[in-house]
């Protein structure tokens, strides 16, 4: 394996990490407007309303009590990364493997840290357990507070996606260091924000991404925003890992 990704492919996100976590909810650009960006990718709606997932070009939006259903075009998203899925590096993921140790096989996977990685990983799970944010309501509360009203599911024997991005650690203020993941079945009527996962059986491809697009909203909320909190560590794995 080569040292370094063999041609240059684009990711594009829409707002900051930080910027979500400062309770900056509600968004400018249009699910029509990101799909037009990539076929593949993962946010969340206006007011945060539920997380989403993008799917073989179709955008899903993941519900507070675990159900999914297809986005609408006009819906608007505050945040979310998408690109144009090209999977260059392909394995099968070992049996029955927790999310904890798949990461560090897809770590192994990477020719360097230093990029960005869209990741797709297809099978049958054993367990997926998940967490949905529920509709805030104006005035805002900060994102470490609005995911106090999370809810947890968990499902068991499925087969589905999960879909996501490994971000270099130099990039945790723009996004979600590690491996920032969600899940839908192959029904597509069920999924959530991966906490974690046993996979029974299935395959890992990675899409490397070298060049960021980058768009900030111009919103006077978004000029006014701490976008770079003392505490940026523990928000991040108060939202994000929840344990």
């Amino acid at each position: 394996m080569s040292d370094r990704p063999v041609t240059r492919h684009t990711i594009f996100q829409n707002s900051l990490m930080t910027a979500l976590l400062d309770g900056i909810y509600d968004g400018e650009m249009t699910v029509g407007e990101l799909l037009g960006k990539g076929n593949f990718g993962l946010g969340t709606f206006d007011a945060l309303d539920g997380e989403m997932v993008i799917v073989d070009g179709v955008c899903h939006q993941l519900l507070h009590d675990g159900t999914a259903r297809r986005a609408d075009l006009g819906a608007r998203s505050p945040y979310a990364v998408a690109t144009n899925f090209v999977p260059r590096i392909r394995r099968r993921a070992p049996r029955d493997i927790r999310r904890a140790d798949l990461s560090a096989f897809i770590d192994d996977m990477t020719p360097s840290a230093n990029y960005m990685y869209a990741v797709r990983i297809t099978g049958t799970f054993s367990s997926v357990r998940t967490r949905t944010v529920v509709r805030q309501e104006r005035p805002y509360r900060p994102m470490t507070e609005a995911t106090d009203d999370d809810a947890v599911q968990e499902f068991t024997d499925v087969s589905g996606v999960i879909a996501g991005f490994r971000t270099p650690i130099y990039e945790k203020m723009i996004s979600v260091p590690g491996c920032h993941v969600h899940f839908i079945d192959d029904a597509r009527t069920r999924g959530g924000h991966v906490l974690d996962f046993t996979l029974s059986e299935g395959k890992i491809e990675l899409c490397p991404g070298t060049d960021l697009e980058l768009r900030l909203p111009l919103t006077s909320t978004f000029s006014s925003a701490n976008l770079d909190p003392e505490d940026l560590d523990e928000q991040l794995h108060k939202t994000e890992i929840k344990d």
